[in-house]
C-alpha cells in the first residue's frame, strides 16, 4: 500500500513574510546581523532564495521592516498595559514595566539592528509613533495636574528619553529589572511633580492686571 502523499501547506504572502522576519530576528539575536543572508533565510523558512528576494528586494529593506515590526510590537504592548491604568502612577508603572520587559526579552535584537549603518536614522524604540503617544500622555498630565498643554507636551516629549536610557542601562549591566523599573518610575513621576510645583510658582502665564 502506497504511503499517502504529504500535502504542502500553502501560506499567505503576509504569513510567509512574517515567518522570514521571525527567522531573521532569531539569527540576529543569536549570531548577529552579519550572519544573515537571503540564502540562509530561505533555507530557514523552507523557501527559495528568489522568493525571499520577491518579498524583500534587499537586505536593507528586510532589516528596516524587521526593526519597524519590533518597534510596533513594543508600542502595542505598552498601549495594552496603559489601558488598565486607573491612576497616573499606574499608567507610568505599567507602561514602563511593559517597555523594560520587552527590552529584557528582545533588546539584543534592537541593539544589533540599531548598530547597522543602514538603520542608523531610525532612532530608538521610543521614536515609533512617538507623536501620538506624547499627545495622549500630555493630555492626561494637562487634565490631571492642571499644567498648560503646551508645557505638558514639551515635558512628556523630553521624559520619553528616560525609559530609553533605562532600557540601554538594563541591557548593558547586571542589574535587577525591578530596580531599574522602580528608579525609572520614580524619576518620571518626580519630574512631573516638580514641573507642577514649578508651573504653579514660576511657569504659569501672568494674568493681566486691569
Amino acid at each position: 500500500m502506497a504511503a499517502p502523499k504529504k500535502t504542502r501547506t500553502r501560506l499567505s504572502p503576509e504569513v510567509r513574510k512574517n515567518l522570514i522576519l521571525d527567522h531573521a530576528a532569531e539569527v540576529v539575536k543569536t549570531e548577529g546581523v552579519s550572519a544573515l543572508s537571503m540564502e540562509r533565510l530561505g533555507q530557514e523558512a523552507g523557501i527559495s532564495k528568489s522568493l525571499v528576494y520577491a518579498y524583500y528586494p534587499s537586505m536593507k529593506e528586510l532589516l528596516q521592516t524587521l526593526l519597524k515590526r519590533e518597534y510596533k510590537s513594543l508600542r502595542i504592548r505598552q498601549a495594552k498595559a496603559a489601558e488598565g491604568a486607573e491612576t497616573f502612577e499606574q499608567l507610568v508603572r505599567q507602561t514602563t514595566k511593559a517597555y523594560l520587559s520587552y527590552i529584557d526579552e528582545r533588546g539584543l535584537i534592537l541593539d544589533r539592528l540599531a548598530a547597522e549603518p543602514s538603520l542608523s536614522n531610525h532612532g530608538d524604540p521610543t521614536e515609533y509613533s512617538r507623536i501620538s503617544a506624547v499627545e495622549y500622555i500630555a493630555k492626561i498630565v494637562h487634565q490631571h495636574f492642571g499644567i498648560d498643554m503646551k508645557i505638558a507636551l514639551i515635558a512628556i516629549d523630553i521624559s520619553f528619553g528616560i525609559p530609553a536610557a533605562a532600557g540601554h542601562y538594563l541591557t548593558r549591566h547586571e542589574v535587577s529589572r525591578q530596580t531599574v523599573e522602580d528608579i525609572t518610575v520614580a524619576m518620571m513621576i518626580g519630574s512631573i511633580g516638580g514641573l507642577k510645583r514649578n508651573y504653579e510658582t514660576a511657569l504659569k502665564p501672568l494674568k493681566s492686571i486691569s
